[in-house]
């Protein structure tokens, strides 16, 4: 069991994907309204040491001696990658010791206006960031970031970090209707995405329940009518989660352990995890799918949002 590591889990992006998590859950510079891992905890811009760097080492070690190769090494989890000040050393160290990996970072992006964490991130193959917001209205209606950042420092960043970045940028926007689908929002950030050219610009919208209850997702016509209404080649809707069934890696093992539990009794997503030993990321990957294909059934209450197995 890694403290560290998760997966590998299936990803709509990246294939077959070992996460590394180098922050304790919920440790994080925005406390978004959508976070499927529940609301942030810890509210900080601070950078340090959250997990060591060292035992991060030693669990690649193992892993890699004792399990085949992933599709990509992706720096997630359930906080913000980038407050770990060790972030660049383990990137420099994977691509020391397994070269011929891609690794991704998955981000919100909004440190970027640091330039230390600028090329801490330079060797990384693929950085997914995320803008959800280019008017600051919507910025803090949506994120609710700690209280020293503004959209228009989070924009300049990922501009900066853009003209730096030699790899691949896919830049993810998150839709959620009547809070960042208002045509200046939509208009704003199609600005900022010209100044930032990114390789990608994926829009996604609600997957599982947020920190808010009442959210909902934005339906296909919805999400079609955005990526029109910005009409550049380079904008793209991130496939259903159900898809991720048809990865050919997907683990049976997983999901029915999921059912099983679920069976007996409603549990959260941290329940899961801590019944199972499987990190949360990797539980939530599985829920996705489950509650897409009508196996599972999703209700709030004071504890938080509770799975349980639809009896049909």
């Amino acid at each position: 069991m890694y403290n560290h590591l998760f997966g590998p889990v299936p990803s709509r992006r990246l294939g077959m994907s070992l996460g590394v998590d180098l922050i304790p859950h919920k440790v994080c510079t925005l406390n978004c309204v959508y976070c499927e891992c529940g609301r942030t905890t810890d509210l900080t811009l601070e950078r340090k040491e959250y997990v060591s760097i060292d035992e991060v080492k030693k669990e690649l070690i193992h892993f890699f001696k004792n399990n085949p190769d992933p599709d990509y090494i992706t720096f997630s989890g359930a906080g913000e990658p980038t407050l770990n000040s060790g972030i660049g050393e383990v990137i420099d160290f994977i691509k020391k010791e397994w070269p011929n990996i891609p690794l991704a970072v998955l981000t919100n992006g909004s440190l970027f206006y640091d330039p230390q964490l600028q090329n801490e991130l330079l060797r990384a193959d693929v950085v997914l960031p995320s803008l959800d917001a280019a008017l600051q209205e919507d910025f803090l209606k949506i994120d609710r970031p700690h209280h020293e950042l503004n959209v228009e420092t989070y924009i300049k960043g990922l501009i900066s970090f853009r003209q730096l970045f030699k790899g691949e940028l896919w830049l993810e926007v998150l839709i959620l209707p009547d809070y960042n689908d208002d045509e200046q929002n939509l208009r704003l950030l199609k600005e900022a995405f010209l100044q930032i050219n990114p390789d990608r610009i994926q829009i996604n919208t609600l997957d599982r329940p947020g920190t808010v209850p009442g959210l909902r997702p934005a339906n296909k016509l919805e999400l079609e009518s955005i990526k029109h209404f910005w009409d550049m080649d380079t904008v793209e809707i991130i496939s259903a989660p159900v898809d991720r069934k048809n990865i050919q890696s997907y683990r049976k093992d997983n999901e029915t352990a999921i059912l099983e539990t679920i069976a007996r009794r409603p549990c959260t997503l941290e329940d899961l995890s801590n019944i199972l030993g499987i990190h949360i990321n990797e539980v939530n990957k599985y829920l996705g799918v489950l509650e897409e294909t009508g196996n599972i059934k999703v209700t709030r209450q004071e504890r938080g949002v509770f799975y349980q197995l639809l009896q049909k």
